[in-house]
């Protein structure tokens, strides 16, 4: 996998491998970070990191910050590989945890974007919900990586912005309503 776009294009970043996680595709990851637009300076919480690939995109692209979290330690071990490869340790801080435990840790903590890529086959719809209102700055986005064929959920405190399909996979855009 390799970084699409930005001051770190074309870097290799290292995938954790096995079936826990479903990195998402260059299409798909582009097509995200296109529609974002300038992220120059913005937050990212991403959830649900896998490698860490979405916040080491976002970090190529000009964003200020990001957080990555995920609770295995496989993907946790090579999301802060690709941090200490690619020299971005100021920038992208990984976290081992559960996002629910971490929130409740960090529930000062505002973010301008949330990325959400859960597996496939447990999107946690209501752990979404808790994260957008406790960590979404108001009117800012929520990104959610879902099925091709799964309709978006409505989320209480957001509203859908767009709705992105790609074959087997969709993004769905939620601004904060406050």
């Amino acid at each position: 996998m390799r970084i699409i776009a930005g001051k770190l294009k074309g870097r290799e970043i290292k995938s954790p491998g096995g079936h826990k996680t479903h990195p998402m595709s260059d299409k798909v990851r582009g097509a995200l970070f296109n529609v974002l637009g300038d992220i120059e300076d913005l937050s990212f919480l991403d959830i649900f990191a896998g490698s860490g690939a979405l916040s080491i995109e976002a970090i190529s692209r000009g964003a200020k910050s990001a957080i990555a979290i995920d609770v295995d330690r496989v993907a946790y071990s090579a999301i802060d590989r690709n941090i200490q490869e690619l020299g971005l340790g100021e920038q992208v801080k990984a976290v081992r945890a559960h996002a629910s435990g971490w929130s409740s840790r960090n529930t000062e903590q505002k973010f301008d974007v949330l990325l959400f890529d859960p597996p496939y086959d447990d999107l946690q719809i209501n752990l979404v919900e808790r994260l957008i209102k406790l960590h979404l700055k108001p009117r800012a986005l929520a990104v959610l990586s879902f099925p091709g064929n799964y309709k978006p959920e409505k989320l209480s405190g957001a509203e859908i912005e767009h709705v992105k399909k790609y074959g087997d996979a969709q993004l769905v855009f939620y601004r904060k309503i406050k």
